[in-house]
């Protein structure tokens, strides 16, 4: 029997990558739905929903018309890849985060490499809620940080149409359809890439915003006359202080670990919740009203999708410059949260 080696082993040295978002996309279904559409279907009116949400309409897929998770995700991804100057074919690996695909098994992000023919890439789905594309980026960055991968594409859509109960009020007038995607790319420029991020999740709190599919998926006290299976639930009045609270804290959890100040931020990229939530982090910390991207008027609260749908807008109407400090953060069911400060 032989011997172990006393020889120490040293780990390699870390490589010296930088971490660019070489190009974005997006894409929304054609169909809008209005406050004033809502408001012949279920007790409402456009003045209650924008009040208390900000929202004026919201984009809805039609499955007649072929339109889905997997085609909203094509769509972006092409587009980001053509912005990125790239072939699917030179993607390592697709990260999609959505909570709306078609199926579980295959994952979204297999039938998107398919179609796109990044037929070699890695591809697997992240699951976490309004707060995926974020996870999604972290994960996407320190696999290209590491050395192990050069070109990642990390997507995030929802069709959050087809899991609302279309008479629920208090998810119904929220949610909209949208995807979003970036194409992340190694450089030998150190400076750019992630400054800081976190990453939180506190499932104790699963149960005030789940999805039930059957029996045992139900919280203790609930009930199918709440709604039907397969749609969203929702305690927004927990969710709502949930989201004031944690997205103030993760601001200045992200810039403590930089020695940074909001002022030193040049654009805060934010889920697009509730314009209220919005507006409630902006005055606790004194951000402009052009350093605070806001869309949530137009499309509705598109989960992972709102994140990577306003990054796509604002570079579409050249307001994210080289060199720029960029902070994405969200939060969602899980209950999960998090935040990713860049140098673009």
């Amino acid at each position: 029997m032989t011997a172990p080696s006393s020889k120490a082993i040293r780990p390699p040295e870390p490589p010296r990558i930088g971490v660019r978002i070489a190009g974005t996309g997006h894409a929304v279904p054609e169909t809008r739905l209005t406050n004033e559409d809502l408001s012949r279907t279920i007790d409402t009116t456009h003045e209650w929903i924008v009040q208390r949400t900000g929202i004026h309409e919201r984009r809805v897929c039609n499955p007649a018309k072929g339109e889905s998770a997997r085609s909203l995700c094509n769509a972006a991804l092409r587009d980001a890849l053509a912005d990125a100057r790239l072939d699917a074919t030179d993607l390592d690996l697709i990260l999609i985060a959505s909570v709306s695909g078609e199926s579980r098994v295959p994952s979204v992000a297999c039938r998107v490499a398919a179609d796109l023919g990044a037929t070699s890439a890695g591809a697997m789905d992240v699951i976490a809620a309004c707060s995926g594309f974020v996870y999604g980026l972290n994960i996407g960055h320190e696999l290209i940080r590491g050395g192990s991968y050069r070109n990642v594409a990390v997507i995030g859509c929802d069709v959050m149409s087809s899991i609302i109960d279309p008479l629920d009020r208090r998810t119904v007038i929220l949610f909209g359809d949208a995807a979003g995607a970036a194409v992340l790319r190694a450089t030998d420029d150190m400076s750019k890439g992630i400054l800081a991020q976190s990453l939180h999740a506190d499932g104790s709190r699963w149960h005030d915003l789940y999805l039930p599919y059957i029996d045992r998926d139900l919280p203790e006290g609930s009930n199918w006359q709440e709604g039907p299976p397969g749609c969203l639930r929702m305690n927004g009045r927990e969710v709502y202080k949930f989201a004031v609270k944690t997205f103030s804290e993760l601001i200045s959890e992200t810039l403590e670990k930089t020695g940074l100040k909001a002022d030193d931020v040049d654009l805060f990229i934010a889920h697009q919740s509730n314009a209220r939530i919005l507006e409630s982090a902006r005055e606790r910390f004194g951000i402009p009203e052009e350093k605070m991207y806001v869309n949530i008027d137009r499309y509705g609260n598109s989960s992972a999708g709102s994140v990577p749908l306003c990054l796509s807008e604002l570079r579409d109407q050249g307001r994210v410059a080289d060199g720029d400090i960029v902070m994405f953060v969200a939060f969602g069911a899980g209950l999960t949260w998090a935040s990713s400060l860049w140098r673009v």
